[in-house]
This record gives C-alpha cells, structure tokens and sequence, in this order.
C-alpha cells in the first residue's frame, strides 16, 4: 500500500497559484520558459499542453488574443480553433490511439473554467477504464509519461498536419 506519493510538480496547481501575475495563456505566448509546452503557433490561436493534466496528452487550444468567450472571437479566430481542434484529435489518435475523447470550454469560474477570462478549448483523450482508484480516493492523478515526452511526440505530428492544411 502506498504510504506517499511525491508529486512536488503539482505544488504550483494545489496551492491556488498568484492570479496578481495576470493570464497564463498570455503569458505562455511570450515566455520562453513556456515554449516547451507549446505545440504548435497559428495566426490567431497556438495549441498548448495542459500543466496539470487530466490524462497523458491532455492539451489545450487558445486564441493569441485576450478573450474571454466565443462571442468575443473573430471568424478567423472561431475558425482556426476549430481547425486546431481537429487537428489535436488527428495528433492525439495517431500518437497515443485512445478509445475516445472529451473536447470543450468551461466559460467563468462556476462552469469549471480555471482561467475564465481567455477562453481555451481543453481536448483529453480517454481510455476504457482510464479513473482509477488515485483519482477517486486520493483525487490525484497519475500519468506515466512527463510532459516534455508528450511534447516530443506530438510537436512533429502537429508540424506534418499544419503543412496539410
């Protein structure tokens, strides 16, 4: 039985984080330190793994511009997202074959959105069985590939589908 399990990556997410710094999307945009886990940058939306993920592979994609619904959103921008959208699912069924997954955006705080002022469009891929005991009992997750691995094998792929557009 497991007496600890260490995930000091996690500390960042559990303690709330300093919203005073502004948007994390913004900031990923122009921060050297985030570009490892951008995926790939459009004109109008970029895709982006998530921090602190549901499941291996759980990646976001979001508008360049600061906006905090769809209803704020250019047709390019709608348009691109979408087109990103599909090109995540492409990426993440060639890449880790999953038996289904969850797509959508959370718009303000009490519909789940973590950064409700810039919308983003979270795509997870999901497994048959994938909840286990950690994520009912110990409400953590437990992912055995890290994020720099995940960004390895899907920036290519990203790369190759964006020159078949």
């Amino acid at each position: 039985m497991f007496e600890r399990l260490w995930t000091p990556w996690r500390l960042a997410y559990v303690s709330g984080g300093d919203e005073s710094r502004g948007c994390i999307f913004c900031a990923a945009l122009h921060d050297d330190d985030a570009t490892p886990l951008i995926l790939f940058r459009g004109p109008s939306c970029f895709v982006i793994l998530n921090l602190f993920p549901y499941n291996n592979g759980h990646l976001m994609v979001v508008p360049n511009r600061h906006v905090a619904s769809l209803g704020d959103t250019t047709a390019d921008e709608r348009a691109e997202l979408m087109d990103l959208t599909r090109h995540a699912e492409a990426a993440l069924t060639e890449a880790y074959a999953p038996h289904g997954m969850n797509m959508g955006i959370n718009l303000g705080k009490p519909a789940g959105a973590g950064v409700p002022g810039h919308l983003h469009m979270h795509v997870v891929p999901r497994w048959s069985g994938d909840t286990n005991f950690m994520t009912v009992v110990g409400q953590t997750r437990v992912l055995p590939e890290e994020l720099p691995a995940t960004a390895e094998k899907l920036r290519p792929i990203f790369e190759r589908l964006s020159l078949s557009r």
